[in-house]
């Protein structure tokens, strides 16, 4: 009995079967995974090497060479490439496609412990490249004066609701101007009370910490302890005790300026000309690309109602 033949006598079956296939494909259709890229494993380890405050010629000598003359005999090598900038070392291993690259690593590892570096590098750290850790979107805040404030509100507002998403493992947050508190000390006022600087660092660095302090049980409960020492305002940091003998005491106030600022910018990010913050949204590694993108633009429709005047997401 051929195909249409069972068609003929069979029109129920086939019939059945047609709108089985057809419920069965909507379903894995609605269902089905989709990411921006294939998942490929590329045959590359980058071994980077921190050396603050060496030149480049330095850097090549000590760091580069070195590192190049112990991997350059890892098995299966097809090119070894290197970069010797000012404070940073980068040595590429190129393999051969089909090269197990967990092993790879392990193998270059094993020669890195044998390089001698100066004492004042880094150790060595092995990066590989994952084009599925890139961002899904990127998310530009625009269109405000205050790049502090704008930085302020992506990192304590969009990116908050943003993670909260189905799917979105983080959000990082660049560009703008990051707030930091400057403690800006006089040196003079320090040597006249001989208090030296190191003293300064120290107190100020561990009085703002959140401690445990264990737990503590009852009959029927337990009450787990803990220091809150963190500062809250310009205040509690100016009226930090920094130096006692005996009854009297200095505070900080006395030998430092306290006041609010910005870190050293280290990027800025623009969009058509005009400096903005970047929200960068990165999917958990199962998540569905193209499902988690519907949700973190129709949460953005919510947060742009939100917005003052003038500022725009795009």
């Amino acid at each position: 009995m051929n195909l249409v033949e069972l068609a003929t006598r069979r029109p129920v079956t086939v019939f059945m079967a047609t709108a089985a296939v057809l419920m069965f494909g909507f379903i894995s259709l609605d269902r089905l995974g989709v990411n921006l890229l294939p998942e490929l494993a590329y045959p590359t380890l980058t071994i980077r090497t921190e050396y603050e405050g060496a030149a480049p010629a330095e850097v090549e000598e000590l760091i580069t060479r070195r590192i190049e003359e112990r991997v350059g005999v890892v098995t299966n090598v097809r090119k070894l490439l290197s970069v010797s900038a000012a404070g940073q070392s980068d040595v590429v291993l190129e393999f051969y496609w089909g090269m197990d690259m967990d092993l790879a690593a392990m193998e270059v590892r094993e020669k890195l412990d044998r390089v001698v570096l100066p004492e004042e590098a880094e150790d060595p750290i092995v990066m590989r490249f994952d084009p599925s850790l890139d961002p899904i979107i990127r998310i530009a805040l625009a269109g405000g004066e205050d790049l502090g404030d704008m930085r302020y509100r992506a990192e304590h507002q969009i990116k908050l609701q943003l993670e909260t998403l189905k799917g979105v493992a983080s959000a990082q947050v660049r560009g703008g101007l990051e707030e930091e508190i400057l403690v800006e000390v006089d040196q003079e006022r320090l040597a006249a009370l001989s208090i030296p600087l190191d003293r300064i660092r120290e107190v100020v660095g561990t009085s703002n910490l959140n401690r445990p302090g264990g737990a503590l049980r009852g009959v029927n409960e337990q009450y787990i302890i803990r220091t809150v020492n963190e500062f809250e305002d310009l205040e509690e940091i100016e009226n930090l005790i920094v130096w006692r003998q005996g009854s009297a005491s200095v505070r900080l106030r006395e030998v430092a300026k306290v006041s609010r600022g910005h870190k050293e910018r280290e990027e800025i990010t623009r969009v058509n000309g005009e400096e903005s913050v970047e929200i960068s949204i990165y999917k958990e590694g199962d998540a569905n690309t193209v499902t988690v993108a519907r949700a973190v633009f129709q949460r953005l429709e919510e947060v742009r109602e939100k917005l003052p005047e003038g500022q725009s997401l795009s």
